[in-house]
C-alpha cells in the first residue's frame, strides 16, 4: 500500500511553528521584569537539561517552549541596565533583529562565494569602524568571536612579521629554530592576551613581564630598560581600557620604543578603544594610530549581540599571511569582493558582518558617541557619589568607564566586608555586582557598558551601597582597627 500523500501546506505551516514561538517570545522577554540572577542551582538546570535524547522527533515548537523553560532560571541579566559585573553589553534590539535575520539566511561568511552579502557588509563595516576609530584607512579587519580571537589573529600576524624580519620563514619553517621572540606585557595586563599567546605557541620563557602601576599599566621606564637588554625579533602589547581601572597606557612613548627597536606594537583596546570616537578623549589614545594591530569588541559598547570582535592590522598583507585559508575548491574570480577566510581564523563560520551593519547604521556616529559619553559620564558621577559615603571610595581616578570600589583600611578586615557588601547589593537592591581580586585585595567592580545604564541607574546604585553598607557596619565581626 501506497504511504500517504503529505500536505505540504501542513509542512510549511510546521515549520512556522517554532520561529513564530520564538519570535513572539523576543518581542516580549524584555518588556517585563526578570530577575537579573540565576533562580535555579546547578543540579536543577541538569535535570532540565541533561535528559535522555528521545529516540522519537519532537515537534519544533515543543522543543522551543523546553528550551525556554529550561533556560530562563539560568540566564544571567546581562542585558539589564543594572547589570555592573563585567564589561559585557546588552545585545541591542535592532542587532538582535538582524542576527535573527542572519541565522534565518543561513549563510556561511567563508569566501566570497559562498555569501557576497556577507562579505560586502564586511566591507562596509570595515570601512565605518576604521573611520570611527580614526585608524589608517588601508587597515585589515577580520570579523571574529571577541577580543581573545582579535588578539590571536594580530599577534599571529606579529609573530610571521618579527620573524620575518630576523630572516626566519615561519610559513616554511614554522617555530622550529626560531629566534627566540620577546613579547613586552605589563604584569596586569588582560588574561585574554596571555591566552592568546598561548595558542600561537608562546611560553613564559618569550614573556617579559613589565611592572605595572597603581592602575594596571606597565612602567614606560621599566619599558625601556628592558628593552635595550635583548636583541631579536620583539613585540609590544599596550593596554587602551584596564579590565579593572579602565586606565590607558603611554602609546606615544610605548611607539617610539617600537620603532627605535623594530618591534611589532599591539593594542588590547577591547573596550577602551572606543574613548577615540569622542574628541574630549584624544589625548587618552594619542600615539595609539601608531601601532601596527588593535583588538577592539563589538559586543561590548556597540552592544553588538554576542559574538562580535574586530582584529584590525595596519600590513593587510602580514594579515593574509596569517590567516589564509586557500584550496582548489574555495573559488576565487577577480570581480570578487572582500574574501572573508584571508583575515579569519576559521573556515565556516557565521555572517557577523550583518549585525554589526545593523547596529552602526541605526545608532550612527552621534548615537555611538552619545552612549560611550553617557556611560563615561555616569562613571564618573557614581565615583563621585561613592567617595560621598563613608568607609569606602573608589580607587584611583575615572578615566573611562569603570570604578574600583574599596573599603577603608580603617576596618580590621576590608576584604570581607566588600564580599560582604556585594552579597546584600546581590540579593537586596535589584543589581548584579561581582568583587574582583586585584593587587592583593578584595575589591567590588562596576563596569558601565551596557545600553540604558545612565544616571537614575546610577544614583539608585550608589543608594543601595549606603544602605548595604549600612547593614554590613551592623555586623559587629566587622569593627574598626
Amino acid at each position: 500500500m501506497a504511504a500517504p500523500a503529505v500536505r505540504q501546506d501542513h509542512i510549511k505551516v510546521s515549520k512556522q511553528l517554532p520561529l513564530e514561538r520564538a519570535a513572539a517570545y523576543g518581542q516580549t522577554f524584555r518588556c517585563q521584569p526578570r530577575p537579573l540572577h540565576p533562580t535555579a542551582t546547578t543540579q536543577q538546570l541538569r535535570d532540565q537539561f541533561c535528559k535522555p535524547l528521545p529516540e522519537m522527533p519532537t515537534p519544533g515548537e515543543a522543543v522551543i517552549d523546553q528550551l525556554i523553560a529550561a533556560a530562563e532560571p539560568g540566564l544571567v541579566g546581562n542585558t539589564d541596565p543594572n547589570f555592573y559585573a563585567w564589561v559585557m553589553g546588552g545585545s541591542d534590539p535592532v542587532g538582535v533583529a538582524a542576527d535573527w535575520l542572519t541565522s534565518i539566511w543561513g549563510q556561511n561568511a567563508a569566501i566570497f562565494q559562498t555569501s557576497p552579502a556577507a562579505a560586502i557588509a564586511e566591507e562596509a563595516v570595515s570601512e565605518w569602524l576604521l573611520d570611527l576609530l580614526d585608524l589608517p584607512r588601508s587597515c585589515s579587519v577580520g570579523f571574529v568571536t571577541g577580543a581573545t580571537m582579535a588578539g590571536f589573529v594580530a599577534l599571529a600576524a606579529a609573530r610571521t612579521t618579527v620573524l620575518a624580519r630576523q630572516g626566519h620563514d615561519f610559513e616554511q619553517n614554522g617555530l622550529q629554530s626560531a629566534p627566540l621572540i620577546q613579547i613586552y606585557i605589563s604584569d596586569d595586563s588582560h588574561a585574554s592576551n596571555l591566552a592568546a599567546l598561548r595558542h600561537l605557541g608562546f611560553g613564559e620563557a618569550n614573556l617579559v613581564r613589565i611592572p605595572s602601576d597603581a592602575d594596571g599599566l606597565m612602567s614606560t621606564e621599566d619599558l625601556k630598560m628592558a628593552m635595550v637588554q635583548t636583541v631579536g625579533p620583539k613585540i609590544i602589547i599596550a593596554t587602551a581600557g584596564h579590565i579593572n581601572s579602565g586606565g590607558f597606557e603611554n602609546f606615544e612613548l610605548i611607539a617610539d620604543l617600537a620603532q627605535e627597536h623594530n618591534a611589532w606594537l599591539h593594542v588590547d583596546g577591547a573596550f577602551g578603544l572606543w574613548a577615540r570616537v569622542l574628541p574630549e578623549m584624544a589625548h587618552l589614545t594619542r600615539g595609539l594610530e601608531r601601532a601596527d594591530s588593535w583588538s577592539v569588541d563589538g559586543h561590548k559598547w556597540l552592544q553588538i549581540p554576542y559574538d562580535s570582535g574586530f582584529a584590525i592590522v595596519k600590513d593587510a598583507q602580514a594579515h593574509k599571511r596569517a590567516m589564509d585559508i586557500s584550496a582548489g575548491y574555495l573559488n576565487q574570480a577577480d570581480e570578487d569582493g572582500r574574501n572573508p577566510t584571508e583575515f579569519n581564523p576559521e573556515l565556516s563560520r557565521r555572517a557577523r558582518g550583518f549585525a554589526a551593519w545593523a547596529i552602526m547604521r541605526s545608532l550612527g556616529k552621534s548615537g555611538i558617541r552619545d552612549l560611550v559619553a553617557e556611560h563615561c559620564e555616569s562613571a564618573r558621577g557614581l565615583a563621585e557619589q561613592i567617595d560621598a559615603i563613608p568607609g569606602v571610595y573608589v580607587i584611583g581616578s575615572v578615566t573611562l568607564n569603570q570604578i574600583i570600589l574599596a573599603v577603608s583600611h580603617e576596618f580590621a578586615d576590608p576584604c570581607a566586608m566588600t564580599k560582604s557588601l556585594a552579597g546584600i547589593l546581590n540579593s537586596d537592591h535589584g543589581v548584579f555586582v561581582r568583587t574582583a581580586e586585584w593587587k592583593g585585595r578584595t575589591v567590588l567592580r562596576f563596569s558601565l557598558i551596557t545600553k540604558g545604564t545612565g544616571a537614575s541607574q546610577t544614583q539608585f546604585l550608589s543608594k543601595a551601597i549606603r544602605s548595604s553598607l549600612k547593614q554590613v557596619l551592623e555586623n559587629p565581626v566587622f569593627a574598626k582597627n
